[in-house]
């Protein structure tokens, strides 16, 4: 039986968000959330939408993994050549967004982006799979290819290549998104969910207010 779009929904009831129960430091609010998340046992909690833009302002957004984060922002790793990363060097401006919905949350981070250092990018970079190594090199992301037999072939002419050690390729490595922005979304009955957004202040502190749903 087909079911009209427009009548799939689901009521939120599991928690409340209200300003007697956060923390007056944004990331510290986020760990809450974060560890509450990874006791839910949620499949790929650290996925996340990313979001960027052109210079003239043509979004695209996909989902790629956190890899850390702490005081100064939150970590992904790329292509510097990718789509992605091409936009972020020339509008270093960007959105992320969590959706964990086994507890009906949504956080939502806007930012400025820069590179992480040389030595941060070797130390994820060395403790990935062999594999994953292998496919930094053998995947020119976001280009078109003619078929899947190209990337099948460059995995083998690296495996021949780097035989004794896999080094890290020059254009692969960390963004850091270092949040101005951060909402806190709860899920709650009949739409009117709760709404806490952190702003960064020129002292380094946040302020917070309540939005409306």
């Amino acid at each position: 039986m087909n079911k009209r779009i427009a009548d799939i929904r689901k009521e939120y009831s599991l928690h409340a968000l209200t300003e007697n129960d956060i923390s007056e430091d944004a990331i510290d609010q986020f760990t809450r959330w974060w560890n509450d998340a990874i006791r839910s046992e949620i499949i790929e909690v650290n996925a996340m939408t990313l979001a960027t833009s052109t210079v003239a302002g043509k979004p695209s957004a996909r989902i790629v993994l956190l890899k850390g984060y702490n005081k100064r922002g939150f970590v992904f790793f790329t292509n510097y050549e990718s789509r992605k990363g091409k936009e972020l060097d020339e509008n270093p401006k960007a959105a992320l967004v969590f959706f964990w919905k086994e507890i009906e949350r949504q956080v939502r981070i806007e930012g400025t982006v820069e590179k992480i250092s040389a030595e941060e990018n070797d130390e994820y970079f060395f403790s990935r799979p062999e594999g994953s190594r292998i496919g930094a090199w053998a995947s020119p992301q976001s280009q078109v290819i003619n078929n899947r037999q190209v990337l099948e072939t460059n995995v083998e002419q690296y495996v021949s290549e780097f035989k004794n050690s896999i080094p890290r390729p020059p254009h692969w490595g960390g963004y850091r998104v270092m949040p101005l922005r951060v909402e806190f979304w709860q899920g709650r009955m009949n739409r009117l969910h709760d709404r806490i957004q952190y702003t960064k202040i020129a002292d380094g502190s946040w302020k917070v207010d309540r939005l409306a749903p």
